[in-house]
């Protein structure tokens, strides 16, 4: 709907931060997201700089019945960021962190990434546990559930928030924690962008680094079934301080591999040991030893450039279309499934990982919070990424064959932060068995589903 120019004029009037129409020379930059097939025209983009600025923007929003978006880090594999025609209520203007080391503990704004978190927490050798890419939205991944590298060892991201500033869709700000508002602080955590906009975080932290030991591992894809079987087997065992995730993919030209091998299938496994690099050392030797590596690039470095490793893999601007499911155990024939569709792959783009997860993120119950996947110990995503509007549907058809193939050995749910946009179907399976619940926390603080621009709960 067309929005007064009398009401824009008086809403920025009292908005701090900046408004982007269409029109304006920032509005394209604005409403770019890091995934490029995503390209919507909202008729306003306010980028917020106080929670008095989310609280206006909001409130103008429902009272003037617009669309409403919300835009972290601007991630979200769905665009859920961005709307047409309504408003968007841009965060990334609040970054700002605050560390208590002592108590161990990091405050943090809803527009922040994983780098400006590590790098606040990181001066303190403290971390708590984050995604793989550092460009990621810590609002988004924290509300989806969050996992990553410190995730065996730690937990999920939400098992680590201590609280949350929140504005509701009547525009009031509430403080959600396990003693206020604790069954809003349940949703949140793992209920994605349903209820409300969260402007600060507050996370426990965890002595981490600064140092880490961490790296690649590459064996070539003849190899592959061989090293899955015994990553399987070796992981059983595993300690949880030690994460080590599975990539299968053409080699990208890095430096310590022989050129020869680049653009051709390799299995990499990535690891993090977040304990003293020392006791590592014997721990990931195994690793080595799955066959003939083509090259390995492991060592003693920072845990802030290993947060940034993959951020060369997944920058902004490309094309790209992902299909996810959680697994409970890893069978040869998911193996067969994934060395056949890492040889007929798309673009070079593409890629498929498991993300092993298990440990410390198994032990709450299943209603603990929102996120009730506790039985899965690796989450698969089928990474379609390619440069041209040309070769979507040859690629977006690739993603779901695998995804198809891989279904029957597969636990059933499914990571909500990994969803498309086209995946409406599979919002139950992404909740769970606390759908029901969450439809009734949604009927509180949401009941006309004002937040519907995320994977939707409808009011109950």
């Amino acid at each position: 709907m067309k929005i007064q120019s009398t009401k824009i004029d008086a809403f920025k009037g009292k908005f701090g931060g900046e408004v982007v129409s269409p029109g304006d020379e920032a509005y394209d930059d604005a409403r770019k997201i890091w995934n490029a097939m995503i390209d919507k025209h909202p008729a306003l983009i306010v980028r917020c700089i106080t929670t008095s600025d989310v609280v206006l923007a909001v409130n103008f929003a429902r009272d003037n019945e617009l669309l409403l978006a919300v835009r972290g880090g601007g991630h979200n594999i769905a665009g859920s960021a961005m709307c047409d025609d309504g408003i968007v209520i841009d965060l990334s203007q609040m970054k700002a962190a605050s560390v208590d080391p002592v108590a161990r503990r990091v405050t943090i704004e809803g527009g922040a990434t994983l780098a400006d978190l590590d790098a606040s927490t990181q001066a303190h050798g403290l971390a708590t546990p984050l995604g793989i890419n550092s460009t990621t939205g810590v609002a988004g991944l924290t509300l989806g559930g969050g996992f990553g590298w410190l995730s065996r060892k730690h937990g999920m991201t939400i098992d680590n928030l201590e609280s949350a500033e929140v504005v509701t869709a009547a525009g009031e700000v509430v403080r959600a924690s396990d003693t206020e508002h604790p069954d809003l602080f349940w949703a949140l955590r793992g209920g994605s962008g349903n209820f409300g906009v969260v402007t600060h975080f507050e996370f426990r932290l965890h002595p981490v680094g600064p140092d880490v030991l961490s790296g690649l591992i590459v064996y070539p894809i003849a190899a592959a079934k061989s090293v899955l079987r015994q990553y399987r087997e070796f992981l059983a065992q595993a300690p949880d301080a030690l994460s080590v995730w599975a990539v299968l993919r053409q080699a990208p030209p890095l430096p310590f591999l022989p050129e020869a091998v680049h653009g051709t299938g390799m299995i990499a496994l990535a690891l993090l040991y977040a304990d003293d690099p020392k006791l590592g050392e014997p721990l990931i030797d195994p690793l080595r030893k799955f066959g003939t590596p083509l090259g390995e690039h492991v060592g003693v470095q920072p845990y802030t450039a290993w947060q940034q490793a993959f951020d060369p893999l997944l920058t902004p601007g490309a094309r790209n279309y992902w299909k996810s499911h959680n697994f409970s155990t890893l069978q040869d024939g998911l193996f067969d499934a994934v060395i056949e569709s890492i040889e007929n792959l798309p673009s070079p783009q593409c890629e498929i990982f498991f993300g092993a997860i298990g440990g410390a993120t198994t032990r709450p119950a299943p209603e603990s919070a929102a996120y009730a996947h506790r039985d899965a110990q690796f989450v698969m995503n089928v990474h379609g990424r390619w440069q041209e509007p040309a070769d979507d549907e040859r690629c977006i058809g690739w993603a779901r064959e695998f995804f198809k193939a891989s279904a029957p050995f597969a636990s059933g749910g499914v990571y909500v932060n990994f969803l498309t946009a086209d995946e409406g179907d599979r919002v139950r399976s992404a909740y769970g068995p606390n759908y029901d619940r969450l439809a009734q926390v949604k009927r509180t603080y949401d009941p006309d589903n004002l937040f519907r621009m995320n994977q939707n709960i409808q009011p109950a």
